[in-house]
């Protein structure tokens, strides 16, 4: 089960978690993206992202499948990301990963986001609260 989606309304952790839903799954772990209110020491007002979504949901799939890969067992991954506008507080992505085991959900999930991060085509503009913003640069 795999269940990718971008949008530009509010991302729904009670459906990601029904996406998942199985009884081999012995954990399923949930990783929910927030926009925080600084970065650096700088306030933030609010972010933007943008995502060339036809190519990101290519990077997903080839996500999923060095997640399968790697940790074989694994039973559901669902990565939901948000597009658009998002004040502080407000949920960003959400990417759970659901495993017979735990340790191999835990680290599938956080293979997951950093892969996520480093090779979507995901933008994040953020915006700080004197009107100044920066295009962020994506992690090595």
């Amino acid at each position: 089960m795999e269940y990718f989606a971008f949008t530009f309304g509010a991302l729904n952790t009670e459906k990601v978690l029904e996406q998942l839903a199985d009884p081999g799954q012995g954990a399923v772990v949930l990783l929910v993206g927030t926009v925080r209110n600084q970065t650096g020491g700088r306030a933030v007002a609010y972010l933007a992202y943008e995502a060339y979504e036809e190519m990101a949901l290519k990077v997903l799939a080839e996500i999923a499948q060095k997640l399968r890969e790697r940790w074989p067992a694994t039973r559901g991954i669902a990565i939901h990301h948000r597009l658009g506008r998002l004040g502080v507080g407000e949920v960003s992505v959400i990417v759970a990963v659901g495993n017979p085991h735990r340790a191999e959900a835990f680290a599938a999930c956080e293979c997951a986001i950093d892969t996520l991060k480093a090779d979507a085509p995901i933008w994040k503009k953020e915006v700080w609260a004197d009107g100044a913003s920066d295009w962020v640069v994506p992690r090595e």
